[in-house]
C-alpha cells in the first residue's frame, strides 16, 4: 500500500499562502503603476473639511494624501511583503515550524493592510480584490495556528529567545500609538476636523483600528511573553514579524506623502524606523532561538 503523506495538510495551506502572495502582489502593483497621472480637484466634506482628491487611476475619489500613502505601502508589499510569504513557502510546505510562525506575521500584515483598504478606500475597481486578499489571509491565519501545538512552544525555544525585549517592544507599541492617535481623536471630536486630518473621510478608521486591534494585540503580547506563556512565544513571533513590515510600510508611506507635499514629517519618520529596526532585531533572535522540526 502506498503511504499517505503527512505533509498533505501543509502542502493544502502552502498552496493558500501562494495564491495569497501573487493575488496581494498583484493588487499591490496596480496600486504602484496604475495610480494615475497625478491629476487631482478641490473637494469639500460635508463636514466642511477642504482637500485634494486623486481623478485618474485605482485609487481615484482619494483624497491626494492618502494617494501618497497608500503608493507608499504598497511599494512595501509589492517589494518585500508579498515576496517574504512566497519565499516561506516551501518551509510552510514541508511543516516547518519557522517557516509557519513567519507566515502567520505576513498574513497579519496582510489582513490589516487590505482590511483597512476595503473599509477605508474610495469604493473602486481593486475594491475586490481587498476583500480577496485580507479575507484569505485571516483563513490561512487560523488554518496555521490550528495545526501547531501552541503549549509545546516553549519547549521548542532555548533561553535565548528574547521574551523581556519583546515585552519592552509592546509597551512602546502602545505608547506610541496612544501618543499619536489619542490627541487626534480629541481634536476631532472638538471640531476641528482639518486637525484631526479625515482627508473627506467620515471617520477616523486607522485610528480605530490601531486602538482596537494592535494595542490590544500588543498588550496581550507583552503579557503573556513576559510571563512565559506558551501563547505569548506565537504572539511575539508573529508580532515582530508584523512590525516589522507594518513599521517599514509606514516610513515608505510617510517618504511618499513627502514627495507629494514637499516636507518630511520627520518625528514619526524616526519613530517608525526605529520601529522597523528594533522589530527587525528582536524577530531574527527569535527565529534563531526556534527549533526546525515539525509539529
Amino acid at each position: 500500500m502506498r503511504a499517505v503523506s503527512t505533509n498533505r495538510p501543509y502542502l493544502a495551506v502552502a498552496a493558500l499562502c501562494l495564491v495569497i502572495a501573487l493575488v496581494a502582489a498583484g493588487t499591490a502593483a496596480a496600486g504602484v503603476f496604475l495610480r494615475g497621472d497625478g491629476s487631482t480637484a478641490p473637494a469639500t466634506s460635508i463636514r466642511g473639511e477642504q482637500f485634494e482628491f486623486a481623478t485618474t487611476g485605482v485609487y481615484a475619489y482619494n483624497a491626494e494624501r492618502i494617494v501618497a500613502e497608500g503608493v507608499g505601502w504598497d511599494v512595501v508589499t509589492l517589494l518585500f511583503a508579498a515576496p517574504a510569504l512566497l519565499l516561506a513557502v516551501p518551509s510552510i510546505a514541508r511543516g516547518s515550524l519557522r517557516g509557519r510562525l513567519f507566515a502567520l506575521g505576513i498574513l497579519s500584515y496582510f489582513v490589516y493592510q487590505y482590511l483597512m483598504y476595503a473599509v477605508f478606500w474610495a469604493l473602486g475597481p481593486l475594491f475586490g480584490l481587498f476583500v480577496v486578499v485580507y479575507s484569505s489571509a485571516a483563513i490561512a491565519i487560523v488554518w496555521i495556528v490550528s495545526g501547531i501545538d501552541v503549549a509545546a512552544l516553549p519547549s521548542q525555544v532555548s533561553n535565548r529567545f528574547p521574551r523581556k525585549g519583546m515585552a519592552v517592544f509592546c509597551g512602546l507599541i502602545c505608547l506610541a500609538l496612544l501618543g499619536m492617535w489619542v490627541p487626534r481623536i480629541a481634536t476631532g471630536m472638538s471640531g476641528d476636523m482639518a486637525g484631526a486630518g479625515l482627508f473627506g473621510m467620515p471617520t477616523l478608521t486607522v485610528q480605530a483600528m490601531d486602538l482596537g486591534m494592535i494595542v490590544p494585540l500588543a498588550v496581550a503580547t507583552g503579557v503573556f511573553v513576559w510571563k512565559a506563556r506558551p501563547w505569548g512565544y506565537l504572539l511575539a513571533t508573529v508580532l515582530a514579524v508584523k512590525g516589522v513590515t507594518m513599521a517599514g510600510a509606514i516610513c515608505a508611506m510617510l517618504v511618499s506623502a513627502a514627495l507629494v507635499e514637499g516636507s518630511l514629517e520627520v518625528a514619526p519618520f524616526a519613530i517608525f524606523g526605529a520601529f522597523t529596526l528594533s522589530a527587525g532585531w528582536l524577530a531574527a533572535r527569535m527565529f534563531r532561538s526556534l527549533g526546525v522540526a515539525a509539529a
